[in-house]
């Protein structure tokens, strides 16, 4: 395909999809479900509020934008763990696995699930509680992605979503499909958009809704079990689009362009629309030195954000992170190791959310 075409192609898919997205509802927040699949479980990303859409990589970018798996060039795995909110005893595990297939593919799988610790059990007559349980969200993502050509990756996913509760419990399958797209000079000027969270209804059901009662009017008199039903919910569909531009700091000393700067910095701004919530504008930045230590930082902005009565997210302030990373072997061309670390403020009672992934990439 010829690089107008491709051009054609994202320009028409980005207005398109931007016009048929719902803006955001303050109206209808918190009426979806499934909010852990609005959570990202990577430090990396998590650095920027999740505003790197247009040039995030590998296992990472399941939780993203797909696009951006397409970018395994061998065997990519990554390893997370966060405290949720710190002091709550709520915790995000995952694990990720990205394996280059053909000539420019990519599938992955993506593990992740949330642990609330142990709650107490109560009823009507025992309110002073009879045992404990634990709640338990599980999503497994499966994604693959292609290089089309040097300038555009596309990719989709399905994601199997469970949550349990106790006795009772709801499952669901959402879509999603993201495309990114580079340019310039060195490559530094990235486009991304991403839909995410396109799924099924979901509905709680189990033995946690029935109720044993005495039948009326009835002799001898015997218990019933009434099931009560429940109403559906709908999963925290968005659309998210971004750009970001790399500037070389070093540029005079960049002989050709295969050549490394050791000084780059990158420009990020970002828009999501939400189907339940207000929508969000993101800018960030992040510094990188040889590619080796990288800082980064991001501020969202939502309506209302300013004013604990009438905003909708829990987040505040300027989110920031951190990696160290290094490629061993000849020539620097060996496996990747890095260790990821970010943390975003909240709106208190809480204290903040951390975030720490490992990755390793061959």
């Amino acid at each position: 395909m010829k690089q107008g075409s491709i051009k054609s192609v994202v320009t028409i898919l980005a207005v398109g999809m931007s016009l048929s997205a719902v803006a955001g509802n303050k109206d209808r927040s918190g009426q979806a479900g499934a909010p852990e699949l609005s959570i990202n479980p990577w430090a990396r990303t998590t650095g920027v509020f999740g505003i790197n859409t247009p040039h995030i990589t590998g296992v990472e970018a399941m939780k993203t934008n797909i696009a951006g798996l397409a970018a395994v060039s061998g065997t990519d795995i990554g390893v997370s763990r966060g405290q949720y909110l710190a002091n709550t005893g709520i915790n995000i595990n995952n694990i990720a696995v990205g394996q280059k297939i053909g000539e420019a593919g990519a599938i992955g799988i993506n593990l992740m699930s949330m642990n609330f610790g142990e709650i107490v059990s109560t009823e009507y007559n025992m309110p002073e509680g009879f045992g404990t349980f634990r709640p338990q969200f599980l999503n497994l993502q499966l994604g693959y992605a292609k290089q089309f050509s040097s300038h555009v990756n596309a990719g989709a996913a399905i994601t199997y979503v469970s949550e349990q509760v106790g006795n009772v419990g709801a499952l669901g399958v959402a879509f999603e499909g993201g495309i990114q797209y580079v340019t310039g000079k060195r490559d530094n000027f990235h486009f991304g958009i991403t839909l995410r969270n396109l799924g099924s209804n979901m509905r709680f059901t189990g033995t946690g809704f029935s109720v044993n009662a005495d039948k009326p009017q009835s002799s001898p008199s015997f218990v019933v079990s009434q099931q009560y039903p429940t109403e559906k919910f709908g999963m925290p569909t968005y659309l998210n689009f971004g750009i970001s531009y790399d500037i070389y700091l070093d540029e005079h000393h960049i002989t050709g362009k295969d050549s490394l700067p050791k000084h780059k910095l990158t420009g990020i701004a970002n828009f999501q629309s939400n189907s339940f919530n207000n929508d969000y504008l993101g800018v960030g930045a992040e510094y990188s030195f040889k590619d080796m230590f990288l800082l980064r930082a991001a501020y969202r902005y939502e309506k209302g954000i300013g004013n604990l009565e009438k905003t909708t997210t829990m987040y505040s302030g300027i989110a920031a992170g951190a990696t160290v990373q290094k490629r061993f072997g000849e020539d620097n061309k060996g496996p990747l190791v890095a260790i990821d670390y970010s943390y975003r403020p909240t709106q208190r009672p809480a204290n903040g959310v951390h975030m720490i992934s490992i990755r390793f990439s061959r």
